[in-house]
């Protein structure tokens, strides 16, 4: 069960139509900021976190100029009030990962 302000994963939701929404609307919004032309790609990865709302954590592939690339995205959600807003958008490092012990 979900906890109010703890991270989860999304367990299965990685691949809804919903998710899938929210990762072209964070891709969408990026472009218009930056005046960039990323294309969505997948959803790799999801987490959420409840708030008033929920904050999803997307993992997502999207093409630049041809190259697959990793991002992540914050998306805020209240559907209550139709409230959709991109937090942040930023390109995970392409160095590699150490998992913490």
């Amino acid at each position: 069960m979900a906890k109010v302000g703890g991270i989860t994963e999304s367990a299965g939701s990685a691949n809804s139509s919903e998710i899938d929404s929210l990762a072209r609307f964070a891709v969408d919004e990026h472009n218009k900021k930056e005046n960039a032309c990323l294309e969505f790609s997948k959803v790799v990865n999801v987490k959420q976190q409840v708030v008033s709302g929920t904050i999803y954590y997307i993992t997502l592939e999207a093409t630049n100029g041809g190259q697959k690339k990793a991002y992540e995205a914050k998306v805020w959600v209240k559907p209550w009030m139709n409230f959709k807003e991109l937090q942040e958008f930023k390109p995970i490092s392409d160095a590699p990962s150490h998992p913490s012990a």
